[in-house]
């Protein structure tokens, strides 16, 4: 239970924060017939279709009639006209007086048979239904106390018209027996029931409880027995005799004990026991009470309301007084009884009937003191745990509540929510309060101790505080049907308008295109205006009628309305006024709260954390209705901009971590449109987009973004994303990234204008936090890579996005962008740019050349390749004539003799390297000539012009001339000592190997151009040279310069062996290279086939001969030698020794010589034996021939 420090915390001007609040139902009541009088007051109050009944002090019935709104109303607000003042009949007593008399005391609407049931001054009358005619004559009950006990269970059957048309049972309580009346056509008396100075009675069924002024009592009005139960006062002494818990018979004999269990009323035999079963009490009063000697405190000027008024009335008249002759029974119809003077301290009795099968009955000690609230059974046992009641009630009543106990639902409707009332006083700074304690009845303890909420009625001009009125509450017969307009504000969406000046057209081009960084000028918004125009994603509003908005708003109103609507069944009053005590929806216990939390000057992280405190009061709620799930949204939704606007001004007190991560959930879960958020942040409010169909969102909402807007703390002038801090552009950053996970869904409205806004301030904010990383490649898991995924995903914004990467400079992110349309004109004209030179402040385009040669081969656009190969082969022409030779691309494949020609004209520098290409890779022999002529050209060209070029050609000669043997072929010398970037060198080597190689050139057009270098110098290109005279057949030359001019023997030995066809190959030995077209295809050589022997041998002759002139006696007798030794079989041996000069000594020959007369020998002893192999032969033949004429025999001819 909630402790009295907790009571006290709470403001009495905080009144909408708990679960019910009061709406005027009627204000300023005309008690007073002439308006003189201001003595008078509410007594009771009662209401059935439309009709309201009010009961005065001043005796008097006050019957109003309910005209509803006029329907163009929009608050909504019904007038009540008086219909009637009507004073009922009541009896005089001797010793009255106006001032003495209670008036009006209880008003009992019977709707089942039409009849009203009026007890005015301890007498009771009757009417009808709604006009008050009297009714039944002069037919009166007099000197009652109290009527009612109305069965309840059949309350609402009767309400709705269902009752069973014989007639509705009640109970008149009369000095000293309960009169049970049938009231149908007329007031038929049943029987009476045995228990006096009753006060009041509540029934279920036959099971009425009842109380005196002194203890309560259950009844069983079938069978005349009762049960007595506790005291109401606990420092009552006088206890009575009865055995509380046993069911005894109402006469005081001890008849049969009646059990009773929680679904029906049974009477138990005598024979079952021999004495009466008596029930034992669980909860005993004393654990709440301290005992009597609590004293009991009385406050000046507060109404002791509480302690036990005059209900007894001056006499008693058993029975009910009608014009006929047994109108009285039992002979007591005028015996008179004097006015029992109320005891001082006594406690008003309180009952009420929360469920069908309980009770609830409040006990205490004194006014002032708590209460305690006891829940029994029908047959009195205890079923819950007591409830407390800060001070002892006034009034209470129920409301709500699951009338299944057994019930397995763990969680309840806010209708199946169980509440208790109690009109009481309570003791503020300021003196003594006036209202409603409300708090569950239906929660079970272990949820954790209850929370007590306290409502006052409004305080208005005319009623002053410093004569209070205690409060009067009634639970009504009839209901009424009320609604909300604060939930209509809140809920009902209404379109917001982030940009308060200019007109739509001129702030939807500036949010679109107007740069938020870079401020561009106004005839560049103008131009993007046009483009914006142009979008094929932009949805034209041109045909929206003019009345469209007025159209929406009405639409928005009527279903908030809808869902605004209300029940009311409690009546309060006070004073002059009476109010509907309604049940308070959520929405508007939850927006007090925030209310509250945003009015109260605390510390900023106080209120942060009671707005997440609020979000924590129903996460993982399911909603239950539709106006509970639009709560929820719609709390999320405004806790979410309230927090946002905490942040963005928190720089005292900075947001954590978690709570920064949170209030991002909360945003992104609300589905609140993201444009709002946005617009609230001055540095990408520009890149909100809005149509002509707006923004619309709760009203709520709404009103609290614009008075951030409107705040001093929004900096309207500071527009550019650099102005905002990184903590907000990091939260930006994950919060849209969060926002464009949600493309697709279909329940995003405005789903085109959301994404495209979110997508360009996701993309100015990673363009402003990529300008402080590192230029250079991406890393995983950095804003970049960010940056990178959403560009490559595309974004719905995409002119916007060209503006904002140009002004940022980054073309290789445009370039992606482009990608992500598969707009490979626009991809390769940025890499173009940035390859050119142009800015690009991220720098990750490295080898941006061989990037565009690669994404040319993936493309299908040959006229773009063709463009991009040539720009490429002019910038690279190794790199660009791949592009034209690529094998594996998308493209069709280009005629080589076409691309030829296009490279001569737009690029010559790359041809040299096409064909180089064409010839080596591709084997295409018909190009070979003219590379040679490329080669030839670049070769002859630099020595012509360059005196240091041929120095070093002819330093090769003198440096490989003067190594000693054994030595590489000048050819690999000439490699190995080639320069990294001489191309002419190199040049030189491919012409080598091209003239050297089994193609068919122009030997002539070859052997020109190499004479035009004699001017220059003579024998400069020897081994080119050497070539032509092999291809000439001019042996004897090209073995002369090899010898001579290199001094490369080994190679001229391979010339020999070859036949001359060439110096640097190998015949047949050679890497063949790939098939191409026959078309190109040179023809073969004619000495390409293998040499004969005797080409050979003559060869070495004209060989030795150069060997022998060598000038070198040392060179000379060395090589000589040694091409004897190993090739003498080539060679005559009377030839050798006719050109060996005599001075040479015999030994240098002698390995020949040797070889030589050997080989004579060996060719002697095989020509031997040849010649006896041939003699054998023919000795075998003839005896062969023998043998075959012998078998034919003679033949004779004639």
């Amino acid at each position: 239970m909630a402790s009295d420090s907790q009571i006290d915390k709470c403001s009495p001007k905080d009144l909408s924060a708990g679960p019910f609040v009061l709406r005027t139902l009627f204000a300023d009541l005309p008690l007073s017939e002439d308006g003189t009088r201001d003595d008078i007051k509410i007594n009771c109050v009662e209401y059935l279709d439309h009709n309201l009944y009010v009961g005065t002090s001043d005796s008097e019935l006050l019957h109003f009639f309910q005209i509803p709104p006029d329907p163009t109303d929009k608050s909504g607000i019904p007038t009540f006209i008086l219909a009637s003042r009507l004073r009922p009949a009541f009896a005089e007593t001797a010793g009255t007086s106006n001032a003495t008399r209670p008036g009006v005391q209880q008003i009992l609407l019977l709707p089942t048979v039409g009849k009203a049931c009026i007890l005015c001054n301890w007498t009771v009358t009757f009417y009808s239904l709604p006009e008050l005619s009297p009714v039944f004559g002069t037919t009166q009950v007099k000197n009652c106390s109290w009527i009612g006990g109305i069965d309840l269970n059949q309350v609402g059957a009767d309400y709705d018209g269902r009752g069973d048309g014989i007639g509705v049972t009640v109970l008149l309580s009369l000095n000293r027996k309960i009169q049970v009346v049938s009231i149908a056509d007329g007031a038929r008396p049943i029987k009476k029931i045995d228990f006096a100075g009753s006060t009041i009675s509540v029934r279920r069924d036959s099971i009425a409880c009842v109380a005196d002024s002194r203890s309560y009592a259950l009844l069983e009005i079938e069978r005349q027995l009762k049960i007595p139960l506790m005291s109401i006062s606990s420092l009552d002494e006088a206890q009575p005799g009865d055995v509380l818990g046993q069911a005894q018979h109402i006469s005081g004999g001890p008849g049969g004990g009646l059990l009773r269990s929680n679904s029906s009323a049974q009477s138990r035999s005598q024979t079952a026991s021999p004495e009466p079963p008596v029930h034992r009490r669980g909860t005993s009063l004393g654990d709440f009470i301290a005992g009597p000697s609590r004293r009991q405190e009385y406050r000046a000027g507060e109404d002791d309301g509480s302690a036990s008024p005059q209900t007894t009335p001056p006499g008693e008249t058993v029975g009910v007084d009608t014009s006929t002759s047994d109108a009285t029974t039992e002979g007591q119809a005028a015996r008179a009884f004097p006015t029992a003077k109320p005891r001082s301290g006594l406690l008003k009795p309180l009952i009420v009937s929360p469920t069908p099968e309980e009770f609830l009955l409040v006990t205490g000690t004194g006014p002032l003191e708590p209460g305690i609230g006891m829940f029994v059974n029908l047959d009195g046992d205890p079923t819950r745990p007591t409830i407390e009641f800060d001070r002892y009630p006034k009034e209470i009543v129920v409301d709500g509540g699951s009338a299944d106990m057994s019930s397995s639902r763990t969680s309840l409707g806010p209708e199946d929510e169980g509440y208790v009332l109690a009109s009481m006083g309570r003791e503020f700074s300021d003196g003594v309060h006036y209202g409603l304690e409300i708090q569950r009845w239906d929660i079970d303890p272990a949820e954790g101790e209850p929370v007590k909420y306290w409502l006052e009625p409004p305080i208005s001009s005319s009623s002053a505080v410093n004569h209070p009125h205690s409060l009067g509450i009634r639970s009504l017969r009839g209901a009424e049907a009320t609604h909300f307009p604060e939930i209509v504000d809140k809920l009902r969406r209404r379109r917001f308008v982030p940009f308060s000046s200019g007109s739509l057209a001129a702030s939807t081009m500036s949010l679109r295109s107007f740069d938020s960084r870079t401020a561009l000028s106004v005839e560049r918004v103008s131009k993007e205006k046009e483009l914006f125009e142009r979008d094929p994603d932009y949805q034209s509003d041109d045909s929206l009628p003019d009345s469209w908005q007025a159209t929406r708003n009405a639409e928005e109103e009527d279903y908030a309305r809808r869902l605004a609507g209300g029940t009311a069944r409690l009546a309060v009053w006070s004073g002059r006024n009476i109010w509907w005590a309604i049940r308070n929806p959520l929405i508007l216990q939850l927006e007090a709260r925030l209310e509250g939390t945003v009015s109260t000057a605390t510390q900023v992280s106080a209120r942060r954390r009671e707005f997440f405190s609020i979000l924590n009061s129903f996460r993982g709620q399911d909603a239950k209705s539709e106006l509970e799930f639009l709560t929820f949204s719609y709390i999320r939704q405004r806790v979410g901009v309230l927090l946002l606007t905490s942040f963005l001004k928190s720089q005292e007190a900075p947001f954590s971590e978690p709570e920064l991560r949170a209030m991002e959930e909360i945003l992104v879960d609300s589905l609140l449109d993201p444009r709002v958020v946005l617009s609230l942040i001055p540095g990408v409010r520009n890149e909100v987009i809005e149509t002509k169909r707006g923004m619309w969102i709760f009203g709520g909402v709404k009103l609290t973004a614009e008075e951030f807007i409107s705040s001093r703390d929004f900096d309207k002038d500071n527009s550019t994303l650099g102005a905002l801090s990184q903590s907000v552009l990091h939260f930006l950053r994950r919060f849209l990234t969060s926002w464009r996970r949600k493309k697709g869904f279909g329940s995003i409205p405005d789903e085109n204008e959301v994404f495209r806004t979110v997508d360009a301030a996701l993309l100015a904010v990673l363009l402003e936090l990529d300008r402080y990383s590192t230029a250079g490649p991406v890393k995983a898991k950095s804003v970049r890579a960010d940056l990178y995924e959403l560009v490559d995903n595309g974004v719905d914004c995409f002119n916007r996005a060209e503006t904002l990467i140009e002004s940022y400079h980054r073309l290789y992110v445009l370039s992606r962008l482009y990608q992500s349309r598969k707009m490979a004109a626009d991809v390769l004209a940025t890499w173009k740019r940035i390859i050119e030179g142009e800015r690009d402040d991220g720098g990750e385009l490295t080898d941006g050349e061989q990037r565009v040669r690669e994404y040319l081969a993936k493309i299908s656009n040959q006229a773009l390749v063709q463009e991009y190969g040539v720009w490429l082969a002019n910038r690279n022409p190794k790199l660009g004539v791949q592009i034209f030779a690529e094998d594996k691309g998308r493209a069709p494949k280009f005629d080589p003799g076409q691309v030829v020609q296009l490279l001569r004209e737009e690029a010559p520098d790359a041809v040299k390297y096409y064909l180089e290409y064409l010839v080596f890779g591709k084997g295409h022999t018909i190009y070979a000539n003219e590379l040679i002529m490329y080669y030839l050209d670049i070769v002859i060209t630099r020595l012509e012009t360059s005196a240091e070029a041929r120095e070093a050609v002819m330093s090769t000669y003198t440096a490989y001339r003067a190594l000693h043997p054994p030595k590489p072929p000048y050819r690999q010398f000439l490699t190995d000592n080639a320069p990294a970037d001489d191309e002419a060198w190199h040049s030189r080597l491919r012409l080598l190997q091209l003239l050297g190689g089994s193609y068919d050139y122009d030997l002539a057009v070859i052997r020109n151009r190499l004479a035009s270098l004699n001017s220059t110098g003579e024998d400069i290109l020897v081994p080119e040279t050497i070539i032509l005279d092999g291809r000439e057949r001019n042996h004897e030359n090209a073995l002369r310069l090899l010898v001579h001019r290199l001094g490369d023997y080994d190679t001229a030995v391979a010339y020999c062996l070859r036949g001359g066809a060439s110096i640097y190959t190998i015949y047949q030995a050679q890497s063949q290279p790939p098939p191409g077209p026959p078309n190109l295809k040179a023809p073969k050589r004619r000495d390409s086939m293998p040499p004969t022997q005797d080409q050979q041998a003559r060869l070495f002759r004209a060989l030795l001969g150069e060997f022998l002139n060598l000038e070198d006696i040392s060179d000379r007798v060395e090589q000589t030698g040694l091409l004897l030794e190993k090739f003498g079989g080539w060679f005559d041996i009377g030839d050798v020794l006719s050109v060996i000069p005599d001075s040479w000594s015999v030994d240098l020959v002698t390995g020949f010589l040797v070889k030589a007369l050997r080989r004579i020998l060996v060719e002697k002893n095989e020509t031997t034996i040849a010649r006896s192999l041939s003699s054998a032969q023919n000795l075998q033949i003839q005896h062969d021939l023998i043998v075959r004429i012998e078998e034919k025999g003679p033949s004779i001819e004639t």
